[in-house]
Order: C-alpha cells, then structure tokens, then sequence
C-alpha cells in the first residue's frame, strides 16, 4: 500500500519496445509483468531508438520475430520515437494520465538520454519519484565513439540530480557506478536479473543415447563476447564435440566468422549469423548439452539465464557481474577470459554435468522484493511481507528474450 492512502502504488516503467528488438526488450516485459504482481504497473516502450540505418541489426527492425505479451492489465503506451515530435509529447500525456507514483527508467544506450530527460522532468513536476535501473553504464559499442561517450557523460547529469533512487543487477556494476558517476547519498539495491524462462520448449528434442556434447553459443557477436576464444578452443577438442553458434554481428565484428570459415574443424560448426525467433531460440537450447559463453567483459547476458532457465551446465567467464548472476548455480564453470586454453578445458569439466537437469536459482520475485525496498527507502510504498523462496521456473511469463 501506498504510505498513508491505502491504495496500491502505481509504478510506470519506461524501457526498449519490440522494433528494435534486444535483450532489454524482453527485460522491460517480463520485469513490467513481474512487478504487476504487486503494484499496479503502466509502461512506456521506446519505439524507434535512432535512424535504423545506424542500428548494426537494421535488417530486421519491425519484424515479428518474439511471442512474449505485456499482461493484459499493463497498461502499454507503445511508443517514443527517437526524433520526438509528437511522440514523446504523447508519452509525458500517457503519463500524467496514470498517474503514477514512481517513474522506473531501464537505462542502457545514450539513444534514449534525451527522452528520459523530458519523461523525468514532467514526473519531478508531478511530484513523481524516479528510479534508474542501469543495465550497464554505456553501452560498449557506444563507448567507443568519443562524441556519444562525451554526450552521455555530460548529458546523462541532470537526470542523475533528478533521480531518487537506483537499481543495478550486480554489487559490482553498483561500484563501477559510483566510480562513474557521483550519486552521493542516492539509494541504491541490487536486483539480481530475473529468469529469462519464456524460452522453454514444450518437449525435450535430444534422441536417447547420442554420444556426441553440443556446446552452443548464443547472443550477438561483438568484441566484447570473447567468440574467437571459443572458436580457437574448439579446434582442440575431439570429434564428440559439435559447436553452434547463433547471432548478428555487430559493430563490425567480422573476425570470429572468418575463423569459423577457416578452422579445420568447419564441418563440426554450426553457424546461424543473424537474430532469431523465439521458437527459433527453444529449439536451439533444447538441442544443447553445454552453453558456451566466453565473454571478456559482461554487466549481465540474457543467454546466461536462458541457460540456466533450461538447467544447462554453462561455461562463463569470470568477469564483471556474471560471478554474481551464475555463482549459485551448480551447472556452472567458471573459466578466465582470454584463455582458450582453459576454455577448452573447462568446456570438458562442463560435459560431465550434462544429462541432468540444474535448478535455476533466480527469480522475479527476488527482483520485486530489491525494487519493493528501494520503494520503502525513498518514501513510496512500505515494504509488504512476501515469500521469495519460490523457485523461479514457477513464475509463469505470458506466452501467446544480452540480453542477447
């Protein structure tokens, strides 16, 4: 209830919609579904980020490609245009309309800065309270532009002055940042990421009795993912091993595929280089006994908890927040990164824990209960008695996913 009115408080929560489909797309969803379990919940998708000729997946902007639904009661405004006019006037009317009592910003790409900045200001008028939950601190491909890291950097400050409160998935994306931005005495929890169990498949579709470890590989190929590691390790391993990997390229990143090509063991690899369904993702990590993931930096990967939503023995680095996401889950290995050699003898470690399935240890509710006390500490809502110890493969997402 909301402190001293006896009603339920209203959260909107503003993120990526389904056109330029991505990890915080499928995010915004199912946490937006999630806290309306508890609240009463509106949401704001982020319609066209930028030019789509600028997006590395501009071939398929707009396309149909996820089955996942917004509840029916989550009230859907969809969506905010990158140029603004009149879209994002329409969205401070859908806003003062609900009415809400926390405004949630789902921050990761400076593509988004300037209409958070105008959605934050209308909610401040209001006598909203805002909360900014940071995926990471800048997207990486963004950071590598001196004049989008420079813009965020300045421009990203009068949001920060304006919030009241912050959610991050991991203690360590919570100390990277503070040493990126001095939030001062700004609440803050961490929210470990949720299930990402809109991916099961309605059948098992391993034949009985194969011999032969299929490791898989998922999500977009950048620098940053650490795929050539996985591609060099690979070669080393015997003729039991079959590897596919699946994702759009982006930012360029053509080297990986041109190892593919090139190594001498092209007739063991799968590769299917673009973004897929969601029909398309069950099947490939129904088909999988080991799930790949050898990243050199990571705040957090939406195929980690596809993963362990499937209960698949996984093989992470152990870099930036993915320790904290995966450290609880008994399918995980833990190897270096940059190190295809201990990569492939990890992937061997791994193929022992297939063939029986692990429980996933996150859960929404976990990230309802982190966002239900950061609510409490900037004076929203008092902080109801819940029962976290569901498992989380008994939250069931509406059907009809880094972070790829």
């Amino acid at each position: 209830m909301l402190s001293g009115t006896g009603r339920t408080p209203r959260i909107l929560v503003v993120g990526s919609g389904w056109r330029f489909l991505s990890g915080i797309s499928y995010y915004t969803c199912r946490l937006s579904n999630a806290l309306h379990d508890r609240y009463e919940v509106g949401a704001i998708l982020m319609r066209r980020l930028l030019p789509a000729r600028l997006y590395p997946g501009r071939d398929r902007v707009g396309r149909s490609l996820t089955d996942l639904r917004y509840d029916p009661d989550v009230r859907v405004f969809d969506g905010v245009d990158w140029w603004a006019v009149p879209s994002l006037l329409r969205a401070v009317r859908f806003l003062r309309r609900f009415s809400p009592d926390v405004l949630v910003l789902q921050w990761w790409t400076g593509a988004v800065l300037h209409s958070y900045l105008v959605l934050a200001l209308a909610a401040r008028k209001r006598g909203i309270r805002v909360i900014v939950e940071f995926h990471e601190v800048q997207d990486t491909g963004e950071a590598r532009h001196r004049w989008a890291a420079r813009y965020v950097r300045r421009c990203i400050r009068p949001l920060l002055r304006r919030t009241d409160g912050v959610v991050v998935h991991s203690r360590f994306d919570q100390v990277a940042l503070a040493e990126a931005y001095d939030l001062g005495a700004v609440p803050a929890e961490v929210a470990l990421h949720g299930p990402f169990d809109h991916h099961l498949p309605d059948r098992p579709v391993r034949e009985p009795g194969d011999d032969v470890c299929r490791l898989l590989f998922f999500g977009t190929i950048r620098p940053y993912k650490g795929l050539e590691d996985l591609v060099e390790a690979f070669a080393d391993l015997g003729p039991n091993y079959h590897l596919t990997v699946v994702g759009e390229t982006w930012e360029g990143w053509t080297g990986p595929g041109r190892m593919i090509e090139e190594s001498p063991v092209r007739d063991r690899i799968e590769f299917v280089n673009r973004y897929v369904a969601d029909a398309e993702v069950n099947e490939f990590f129904a088909h999988a006994d080991v799930v790949v993931l050898p990243y050199r930096r990571s705040s957090a990967s939406g195929p980690l908890h596809i993963a362990m939503s499937h209960g698949l023995p996984v093989v992470v680095t152990a870099v930036g927040g993915l320790v904290e996401a995966a450290e609880h889950y008994s399918g995980t290995v833990f190897v270096a990164a940059a190190a295809p050699g201990e990569l492939r003898e990890a992937i061997v470690r791994a193929a022992g824990l297939a063939g029986r399935r692990h429980a996933d240890p996150s859960s929404w509710g976990r990230t309802v209960d982190a966002y239900a006390r950061l609510l409490t500490r900037i004076g929203v809502a008092q902080d109801p008695p819940v029962d976290s110890a569901t498992s989380s493969n008994q939250t069931l997402p509406l059907l009809s996913p880094d972070l790829r």
